[in-house]
């Protein structure tokens, strides 16, 4: 610290990135720091997934908490109740938060032992049955296994099972060279074309009991039970992000106190997200989903 340097003002003083490290002052009265060059004024929220939110930071920061800690996620209607906030300001939230764990999620691939399935997301309709049933949601889930015990899991959605979407999957997910185990869908086998190597189980119908593909019979099951008990539904325009949540906690369940850290340090380097990305002009808010 410089001699005779305020402690106070120092605390009061940071630097703008975008200004290429010049100091910046706060300005109490609107609550904004002011270059001390050119005199722009930012907040600490902005270019943030917190840009512009009127919500407090300290609910930002519960809310990342109760996300991140629960084991079967929460309901917006939940956490509204918990952070004291309308049921449409909570939903926002959620659903930034999961948006930011999404994208954290692209960063990481899967290796080795690899067990592969296929899944669908949505209640039962009239129409066709079984796969390429209408307002189904196609996703995949893979596990990654050390010594047959799970290590790392996907939850990733795809347009279809085609082998186009599952190469295409496979490439961006799951390091060269893994050994991915799989029931006898003939679309898993364009995982070779991404230079993975395959092996193919027939399991036949009925209730899963192949021991080569338990992890994601398992994780299947707990996915689809928690979504049920949890948040009843889920609206196919958001999966992705609600698949990405399972995926987050779950990949970090033995660091929970660190999880709520991390998530908030991936935020602040995120960019902010719009209202209108999650919502298209015309939605009903009955209709954006838990």
């Amino acid at each position: 610290m410089p001699c005779g340097a305020d402690p106070d003002a120092l605390a009061r003083r940071f630097y703008l990135p975008a200004m290429r490290g010049m100091p910046a002052w706060l300005q109490r009265a609107r609550r904004v720091f002011q270059c001390s060059a050119c005199r722009k004024q930012t907040t600490v929220k902005s270019g943030t997934i917190f840009h512009k939110s009127r919500t407090p930071l300290v609910k930002w920061f519960l809310a990342i908490y109760l996300l991140t800690q629960s084991k079967n996620d929460i309901a917006a209607l939940e956490l509204a109740r918990q952070l004291s906030v309308k049921w449409d300001t909570a939903w926002l939230i959620k659903q930034k938060l999961m948006e930011t764990m999404r994208q954290r999620n692209q960063v990481y691939k899967l290796e080795g032992e690899v067990q592969l399935d296929d899944a669908y997301l949505g209640g039962e309709r009239p129409g066709k049955p079984g796969r390429g049933a209408a307002n189904k949601t196609p996703f995949v889930i893979a596990v990654e296994t050390q010594d047959n015990r799970p290590i790392y899991a996907q939850l990733r959605r795809v347009p279809g099972f085609t082998s186009e979407a599952i190469k295409t999957y496979a490439a961006a997910s799951i390091a060269p060279g893994s050994r991915v185990t799989s029931d006898g869908l003939a679309c898993f086998a364009a995982v070779t074309e991404a230079g993975m190597k395959h092996r193919a189980i027939i399991t036949g119908s009925g209730r899963p009991s192949t021991p080569e593909l338990k992890w994601v019979n398992t994780g299947l099951g707990n996915i689809k039970s928690a979504i049920t008990g949890t948040c009843r539904s889920c609206s196919p325009r958001h999966a992705d992000r609600y698949l990405a949540a399972y995926e987050y906690r779950f990949n970090r369940r033995f660091q929970l106190d660190k999880m709520p850290g991390r998530l908030a340090t991936v935020a602040v380097k995120m960019p902010p997200v719009p209202y209108r990305d999650f919502v298209p002009e015309g939605y009903r808010g009955n209709q954006v989903g838990c």
